[in-house]
Order: structure tokens, then sequence, then C-alpha cells
């Protein structure tokens, strides 16, 4: 991406990281740049094409912090991490339909490449894991917990469950 496609992208990701999706118009981005919003189609014909290389660059961040991983627990705790650092990037990325068409080849791939890998290759369990993790971090961004819940308790249960049946080859 040259210099100033780049430029966009960065401040529309502090724009969705300050204030959520909603935070994130051609004006405010605009603004932000210091330049008229009309020069912004130059680089992107819409909104939703920014949007799309903000979702890829969270997803190549995310791919680098799953890499380092060395275990499903370790996995997810990487996974955990990172929604909870930046949650309004993480609901951009992880809600409503992936713009698939507007990513750059390979990116979705390399985030779930990790996930993959720690299930020994079973994409079925991949995703069981991911809806698993998913679930809980959104419903803790969501503050959807009581108070008092061990959500630390809850993945390690969580956890446990799927490493058993990654071990045991999904048999259960």
């Amino acid at each position: 991406m040259s210099e100033r496609p780049g430029q966009i992208v960065d401040a529309a990701r502090t724009l969705i990281e300050e204030g959520g999706s909603a935070a994130l118009t051609m004006r405010a981005l605009g603004e932000r740049l210091g330049i008229r919003a009309p020069s912004l189609y130059k680089h992107f014909p819409d909104k939703g094409a920014v949007e799309a290389q903000v979702i890829a660059l969270a997803l190549r961040e995310l791919a680098n912090a799953l890499a380092a991983a060395d275990s499903l627990v370790s996995l997810a705790e990487a996974y955990r991490a990172y929604a909870l650092a930046h949650p309004h990037l993480y609901r951009l990325m992880s809600s409503g339909p992936l713009p698939r068409h507007l990513l750059p080849a390979g990116v979705e791939e390399a985030a779930a490449l990790p996930l993959v890998r720690a299930v020994g290759g079973d994409p079925d369990q991949a995703r069981a894991v991911w809806a698993f993790a998913h679930g809980m971090v959104i419903l803790e961004l969501d503050g959807r917990f009581p108070p008092d819940a061990d959500l630390d308790g809850a993945w390690h249960a969580g956890l446990t469950t799927f490493a058993a049946l990654v071990r045991d080859g999904g048999r259960r």
C-alpha cells in the first residue's frame, strides 16, 4: 500500500479504536488527515473499502499474535487479549458479514492458520473453538456476565474440554 492510502487506513483505525465503527465517516477521516473528504475517494471508492483495509490490518495483527502461541490455551489467551485490548477493532472484524471480496488474498486464511494448526488441522474443530472464543469474548466485551463471574475459570473449563476433544481426535 502506498503512502497516502496507508495514512488513510491508519487514521481510520485510530477513529475506530477511539469511538467504534460509527466514528468512522469519510468526513471525520478527512478532518483527521487535514484534507477534504472528497480527496479520500482518489484512494478508496467508499467507506466500505477503507473498513476492509482496516479489517485486513487487524487480521494480520491477530495472526501475528496467534502465531506465537504454542498451545490451544495460549492461542485462546492471545485471542482474548487482542480482543480486549482492541474492542472496537475486534467488533469491526468479527461482526456482520466479512467483506471477503475487498480483503487482500490470503489474509483471512493467515489469521485462521494458527488455530487450525492448534487443533491438528481439523477445520470443524477450529470453527468450534473459534465460536467458543468469539462467544466468550463478545459476551465479556458486552458486559453480559455477572460481575462476580469467574471468566478465567470459564475460559479454562471451555479450553480444557476442547483440548481433550482435540487430543482424542474429536471423539467423546
